[in-house]
């Protein structure tokens, strides 16, 4: 078997840190689109309390006359 050059070995090296790097910005990918995701349903339910509240508010208003 041959001996491996230098150069491979570093290739190699190389080569890892890359699939590294690669694999831990999948990581945060993800992490960011569920996140993003997270924050869309927040903004859904937000909405849906300021309209409750605009509601009430009118009612409120309405009963104090």
């Amino acid at each position: 078997m041959a001996k491996k050059s230098g150069l491979t070995k570093v290739a190699v090296k190389i080569g890892t840190a890359v699939g590294k790097a690669d694999k831990t910005a999948h990581k945060f990918a993800k992490a960011g689109a569920l996140a993003k995701s997270e924050l869309d349903d927040i903004t859904k339910q937000v909405e849906a309390l300021k309209k409750q509240l605009a509601k009430t508010t009118k009612k409120l208003r309405l009963a104090l006359r």
